[in-house]
């Protein structure tokens, strides 16, 4: 028995083997030499010299790069809480029994199948002046006076409101699936019962549909802050971080830093520092989320 259990576990080795090849060579073994990098003067062309902990040092005196930061984070701030409210109102509507259901699913979802360069160049083209769909609809209900324009890409507030706005709904389907998914699978029963308690549709949303939400919330909520905290190509194509690098994200001055300025030893180091962020944010969210189910 013994014998035949070893048997089958060495079989299983053998068919994880290659997997487990391929993402060492891949994975585990770049990010060994990206750690390598951090402690190197490290050019496009060669590893040029050793410098110990100084790109460390520079990193966490560099004003760029706290800044950079705090964009990232603004970014996370803004669109991950509307991200999760908009999902669940999108899957709510979607989820109603409606001859247009099928269409409502369609529409909501169809903007996630994009590239992120197709949506940024929409985006670009919405909120031009003068000619940008959103100034024109502006004109069009007599908010925006006909001889004024709303420079959205060229200040600081109104940019970020322009790429979060881009954001959410080129991403909200792939979360608005996610909830209508999990909204389906509440029971019709319970559902049921609260109606012949008395309850109204605000009290079967409140008490019935988010409490069965809240694992998929969870999900959500911890996806969107890793995914907004990396943020890099609909900010570079709709603003290049500006104006005056205000909107310039952690991964736009990593990008501008290792390809740019030819120093992928600054720029590696900065990407682990983001990386330990993002692990220490996922850590949280982990403990925060057991410490919940234990007390429930």
């Amino acid at each position: 028995m013994r014998i035949s259990k070893w048997r089958a576990d060495l079989l299983a080795l053998l068919f994880l083997l290659p997997f487990v090849l391929i993402y060492v060579l891949y994975t585990i073994w770049p990010m060994i030499k990206g750690v390598e990098m951090t402690f190197y003067k490290w050019t496009l062309i060669k590893k040029m010299s050793y410098v110990g902990w100084d790109n460390y040092n520079k990193m966490f005196h560099d004003r760029e790069v706290w800044e950079a930061i705090w964009h990232s984070t603004l970014f996370v701030i803004l669109t991950t809480p509307t991200m999760v409210v908009l999902a669940i109102v999108l899957a709510l509507i979607a989820n109603r029994k409606s001859r247009l259901r099928k269409l409502y699913r369609t529409v909501f979802f169809i903007p996630s199948v994009l590239s992120v360069a197709v949506a940024s160049f929409l985006g670009l083209f919405i909120f031009q002046p003068y000619m940008g769909f959103v100034n024109t609809f502006l004109h069009l209900i007599r908010i925006l006076p006909e001889n004024s324009e709303i420079f959205w890409l060229t200040e600081v507030g109104l940019s970020w409101i322009a790429v979060s706005a881009i954001t959410l709904w080129w991403t909200v389907g792939f979360n608005f699936i996610l909830y209508l998914s999990a909204m389906q699978e509440i029971p019709d029963e319970i559902v049921e019962a609260a109606r012949l308690d008395g309850a109204n549709n605000w009290n079967v949303f409140w008490n019935v549909t988010l409490p069965h939400l809240s694992p998929i919330t969870k999900t959500i909520t911890m996806l969107q802050i890793i995914a907004s905290f990396k943020v890099f190509l609909q900010i570079y194509i709709i603003t290049g971080g500006g104006p005056l690098d205000k909107t310039r994200p952690i991964i736009q001055l990593i990008y501008q830093t290792g390809f740019r300025e030819n120093d992928l030893g600054y720029a590696a180091t900065m990407s682990y520092v983001v990386f330990v962020i993002l692990l220490v944010l996922s850590a949280i969210q982990y403990w925060l989320n057991n410490r919940k189910e234990a007390r429930a």
